[in-house]
This record gives structure tokens, C-alpha cells and sequence, in this order.
């Protein structure tokens, strides 16, 4: 008797091994058609995917995989990327496949081809793949020895298969998948058959080196996005849509806020009105620093190496950092700041009666990261960040996080962000310190989140090796997530690096370390600013809140008069007395994404008013001058994420 329990506890009998398949069918009809895989768990071991086809032979616990399960369209995307491969065989029989992993969104797969696939290539690799589908051949699983493998792949010219095989231990079966004429290497598990793969796009082509190394062949990479439903693709295929016309790059080159170029990889050159915004984002987290008992500090850009062996960044981090030699001496330029802060703490004896020890800084970061992953301000190798960390006592772990998560929500709230994802990742495999030290923290950590009524994700084993973190994901306003702020525990570095408090028993104790940071890279979360507002920034942050244009030569210099006014009482505003048009200003000055456009004629200069318009093209109608003054002020104050002269 095989004795298979289900997630509800339930239990059903059969007299002989079963498929997962066949217990699904015996639940009902409707599981039958609509299972994809299995979570099985046998012997007491972790739970595995296997296929829908997998024959389970003694007592097990099992869950039915469908498309409605995160790993149900895991396995969509794994499945739909080599039924991209089995299309491009189909269409190009001269091409070799090498890898096709599933990725965020979708899959891609990479090929050697004699030539480039273009645009009309990829429209009949997708015609192929939806035919293929429509015939709804069956997937199925084989087992084949190494060497066997290895001369089959050989022998039908598949010779990054083969590469790949034979880089197996001898003694290890190999997996293969089959559907129809086209046979591939995979662990699976797969869908049952190409019918169950309905939804799906080709997204692009780009290089990519075989194995990532830049020494190898460029291959093709192929990527697609695929789905259960058809309403899920087309919301993702929106989202794409609004993703490129908030691109932060083209923003910034319209709105004249920064710019790239090839003598500065992964570096920014800020122009006036985007330095501005930035002042402005430094400016409100150093008073955050100064509200919520922070010191600010400022270590040095390079240290020593011998400092960054012992924090062990040089065993684990030394292909990312670069480094500098002065006379017969090796610096690494910082990648973190968190060594320079041990210093400073080091630099006196402190009391248990100081902690929690908080310090900040906006450090300016330099990793040395591929330039094939740069990416805009999202992925740079100069950034700053804006940098804390908390030296405090073991016991005082859980109300220092719980204040952060706390001092986090409103920052994030008064940038426009108030829907926030969390997560505590917990110990790795390979980490260092007691289970108990470990055990105290990652239930700190929860408890602090309790504490601040935040629901929370536990991502096992994702934890540093140093200690474990709590993770902060912001969703903007197209849906997309960022993870922006984290804490993380660290009981390795302070003690590496020799800090101690005396206790209230007069001993020396090494005291915790938490690196915390609410923005992170300042740049990336600029660059978040500007996409989750489609470059149109809250008048706080704007680079101008208000332009004052005239309508004649005869008003212009009462617009420059007011233009100055108002810049004394500590607005961003300048003066447009050009001999344009009014419409053309407003309409230049409107694609700017400046707050206000504040018109001024004859009839407003002898009644000391304006003529308001606000963004998004709003004629908010006359009003004197001080009455427009208070009310932008009280905006900027408050931090409103609208205008609210609009909304009066």
C-alpha cells in the first residue's frame, strides 16, 4: 500500500505506486486537468517538484502544483523556454543551445548562430512556438548515463550540450527532456505537455558571453515572458509600456537633470537642476539624522587593505573593489562604509550608558561592478549612500529595529511610497556565531516588525553569514518593487575590528553592529523618484517650483520683480521675459514638469496678482500674490505629493 497525505491532512490509499498525476485525477477531475507538478515530500526530506508523471512508490506527503502556485508559473517559464529552444531548432537546425533559466518576469535562452536574429527572425520563432503548442505533445522524462549523453549531444553537433555533461561527475544520470523530435538537458521538472503553454512573448535579443566569461564566444540571448493567463501578460506588457516612458534616463536628458558618457562608466555627470533635487533628498535625511539621534560622520574614501582583510571584504569582495598604491602601499577605495564607522567608535572608550551609538553618513561608495550590468543611475559604480550604523547591546536589538522600521515608513511616505513589503532573511548555511546569538536576533528582528503591525515574508537561509536582515521592498506606482532600506545584524565585524563598551559590571563587551540604510544608494532611489513620478517631482523636491512668464515686454519687469520676491522668501523660481509667445512658454515650461506657471499681464501688475496654472495643464484662475506664496509654501512644508494649490 503506497499512503499519500495532502496538505489538508487528508490521506488516500492505493495498492500499487501511483503517479502525480493519478492522485490529483483521484481527487477530481478538474485537479486531474489542471495539474502541472508535484510537491513531494518522502522520508522526512525537504519537499521536491517533480513531474506531474513521477511515480511515487512508498508513503509520501504531497501537493498538486497548478498554474495558480508560484512554482506553477515557474514552471510555465522553464517549460516555454525550451519550447523556445525546440522552435528555434525547428526554424535554424544549424543553431546550438546552450542555457535557458527561468528569470523575474519570464526566461530567456542562449544560442550560437552563424548569423544575428533579427526582429522578423523572432516574430517566426513565436509563430513556431505557438504551433508547437497547438499540437500539444507530450513532455516527458529520460535518463541517460553521462558519457552516453555526451557522445549523443557530440554526435548531433550540440557541442555546449556536450560541454556541459561532460562537466558532470561520471557517476551522476543525466536528465533529459523530450517533446516531439526535440531532446534537451534539464533537471525538471516540466509540464506534462506544449498545451499547457498558451501565453507567451518574445521580448528581445541581446549578447551574452558563454558561461559569462568575456574570454568565450558571444552568444544570442533570447528573452520572453511568459504567463497562466492572458490578463496577467497584457497588465505585464502595460507595465513595460509605462516603464519606457519613465525611463529615468530619457527623463533626465529632457529634463536636463544629468547625463552619461563612455569617459565615466557607471558614473554621473549632475547637471544644476538635478544636483538640486539631489540637495534636497540629502538635505531631508540629514534632518532625519538630527531628528531621530543619529551623529553625522565622515570616514575616509580609501583604507588601508590590510583593514579591509581584516573585515574579510578582501577574502569575499576584492573582484568588486578597486584599489590604489602610494609608496610601496595598497588602499582599497570604499565599497561600504562600515569599517571607517568601527574606527570612529574605536577612536574612544565608550559605556553601555552611550549605547545604542548611532552614527550617519552619505558616503560615497565606488564597486567595481561589470559594465555589462550597468544600468542608468539603477546600477552605477560611483554611488552614495545614505549610511547608518547602530552599536547597541543585544537586548536593545528589538526596539532599535522597530524604531527603524517606524523612522522608514514616514520617510518613505513623505517621498510618495506607502506601500512596503518586508521580509527577515535568516541564517545561511555558512555563517558564523552561536544558534542562540542567532536564535535572539532573527527573533528580534520578527518582533520588531510585530511591534509595528507590518505583515512579513521569512526568506530562509538568505540571511549575510554575518548575521540576519530584515529587507524593505517599495512598490511604485506602475507596480514594480524595489528593495530599497534594509537592517542587518552583524556580531562579526565589530569584533574583528576590536570594538568594545564597558558594562555596567565594568567588562569589556563587543558590542552588536546594525547596518541600516532607509534610501540606500542615493542615485538609484533618484532615479526611483523620477520613474514612480514620471520626472513630474512633488513641489518639494522639483528642481523650480514656479516659473513666472509675461505675457508682454510691458509686464516683464514686474515678472522679474515677483520672480525675485519670491526667491527671497526661499523659493525656487527664475523669471521667462523672452519675447515668445505666452502659449509657448506655457507649453515649453509645462513640458519641463515645473509646478507652477505663474502668468502675469497689465491687469495682474496693477493688482498685484498672478494668473495660475498648474501641472498637468490646470488653470487654477487669479489670486494675489501672497495668497499663492502661503499656500506653495505650505506644500513644500508638508510635503505634499500632489498640488495642492489644485486640490484647494
Amino acid at each position: 500500500m503506497v499512503c499519500i497525505t495532502l496538505p489538508d491532512g487528508s490521506r488516500r490509499e492505493f495498492d500499487h505506486p501511483v503517479s502525480v498525476l493519478e492522485v490529483a485525477r483521484s481527487i477530481g477531475t478538474g485537479l486531474g486537468k489542471a495539474a502541472l507538478a508535484g510537491k513531494l515530500a518522502v522520508d522526512g526530506e525537504p519537499a521536491r517538484l517533480v513531474d506531474a508523471s513521477h511515480v511515487i512508490d512508498r508513503d509520501a506527503s504531497l501537493s498538486i502544483v497548478t498554474d495558480k502556485d508560484p512554482e506553477g508559473l515557474d514552471l510555465i517559464r522553464h517549460s516555454t523556454a525550451h519550447l523556445l529552444a525546440y522552435a528555434v531548432k525547428s526554424l535554424f537546425p544549424d543553431a546550438q543551445v546552450t542555457i535557458g533559466p527561468v528569470i523575474e518576469n519570464g526566461f530567456y535562452y542562449d544560442f550560437s548562430y552563424k548569423r544575428p536574429f533579427t526582429p522578423e527572425d523572432l516574430e517566426a520563432i513565436e509563430k513556431k512556438m505557438a504551433e508547437l503548442a497547438r499540437r500539444d505533445e507530450a513532455v516527458t522524462r529520460e535518463e541517460w548515463g553521462r558519457d552516453e549523453a555526451v557522445k549523443f549531444f557530440r554526435g548531433i553537433g550540440e557541442a555546449y550540450k556536450a560541454e556541459i555533461i561532460a562537466s558532470i561527475p561520471t557517476n551522476e544520470k543525466i536528465s533529459l527532456y523530450r517533446e516531439g523530435d526535440f531532446i534537451d538537458l534539464c533537471r525538471g521538472p516540466h509540464v506534462p505537455s506544449t498545451g499547457r503553454l498558451r501565453v507567451f512573448k518574445l521580448m528581445k535579443v541581446a549578447g551574452a558571453y558563454w558561461r559569462g566569461d568575456s574570454n568565450n564566444e558571444m552568444l544570442q540571448r533570447i528573452y520572453g515572458t511568459a504567463w497562466a493567463r492572458k490578463e496577467d501578460q497584457d497588465a505585464y506588457l502595460h507595465m513595460l509600456e509605462q516603464a519606457e516612458l519613465r525611463d529615468h534616463r530619457r527623463i533626465g536628458r529632457e529634463l536636463d537633470l544629468f547625463h552619461f558618457q563612455d569617459e565615466a562608466p557607471g558614473l554621473i555627470f549632475w547637471h544644476p537642476k538635478g544636483w538640486t533635487v539631489w540637495q534636497q533628498v540629502e538635505q531631508y535625511m540629514r534632518q532625519v539624522y538630527q531628528d531621530n539621534g543619529y551623529q553625522e560622520v565622515k570616514a575616509p574614501q580609501i583604507l588601508d587593505l590590510s583593514l579591509w582583510k581584516k573585515t574579510g571584504h578582501w577574502d569575499n569582495y576584492q573582484e568588486n573593489m578597486f584599489t590604489t598604491e602610494s609608496e610601496n602601499r595598497v588602499y582599497g577605495l570604499k565599497p561600504m562604509n562600515c569599517p571607517g564607522h568601527v574606527q570612529i567608535f574605536n577612536a574612544g572608550l565608550h559605556s553601555y550608558r552611550e549605547l545604542p551609538l548611532r552614527y550617519g553618513e552619505f558616503g560615497q561608495c565606488h564597486r567595481n561592478e561589470p559594465s555589462g550590468s550597468l544600468h542608468g543611475m539603477m546600477r552605477v559604480r560611483g554611488f552614495t549612500q545614505d549610511d547608518g550604523h547602530i552599536f547597541c547591546t543585544e537586548d536593545q536589538l528589538q526596539e532599535e529595529c522597530a524604531a527603524f522600521t517606524r523612522l522608514l515608513q514616514k520617510v518613505y511616505a513623505d517621498f510618495g511610497f506607502t506601500e512596503i513589503l518586508y521580509k527577515v532573511a535568516t541564517r545561511p548555511e555558512k555563517r558564523i556565531g552561536a544558534d542562540e546569538v542567532w536564535d535572539k536576533a532573527e527573533q528580534a528582528l520578527k518582533d520588531s516588525l510585530d511591534l509595528s503591525h507590518c505583515e512579513y515574508e521569512v526568506s530562509e537561509g538568505e540571511g549575510a553569514f554575518y548575521g540576519p536582515k530584515i529587507e524593505y521592498t517599495l512598490k511604485d506606482a506602475i507596480g514594480r518593487h524595489w528593495q530599497c532600506g534594509t537592517i542587518q545584524v552583524d556580531f562579526s565585524m565589530p569584533a574583528r575590528l576590536g570594538a568594545e563598551y564597558v558594562d555596567a559590571q565594568d567588562q569589556r563587551r563587543t558590542p552588536v553592529m546594525l547596518h541600516r540604510a532607509i534610501l540606500g544608494s542615493l542615485e538609484r532611489f533618484i532615479g526611483m523618484l523620477i520613474e514612480n513620478h514620471a520626472g513630474a517631482l512633488p513641489a518639494w523636491l522639483s528642481p523650480h517650483h514656479a516659473v513666472v512668464c509675461c505675457i508682454s515686454d510691458a509686464s516683464a519687469d514686474y515678472a522679474e520683480q515677483l520672480a525675485a520676491d519670491l526667491k527671497r522668501q526661499g523659493l525656487r523660481v527664475f523669471a521667462d521675459v523672452r519675447g515668445e509667445k505666452i502659449t509657448r512658454k506655457i507649453r515649453e515650461h509645462s513640458l519641463q514638469k515645473i509646478p507652477y506657471i505663474l502668468v502675469v499681464g497689465e491687469k495682474e501688475r496693477e493688482s498685484g496678482a498672478v494668473s495660475v496654472r498648474g501641472r498637468g495643464n490646470l488653470d487654477l484662475g487669479s489670486m494675489p500674490v501672497a495668497d499663492f506664496t502661503a499656500r506653495l509654501q505650505h506644500e513644500i512644508s508638508t510635503r505634499q505629493q500632489g498640488t495642492e494649490l489644485a486640490q484647494a
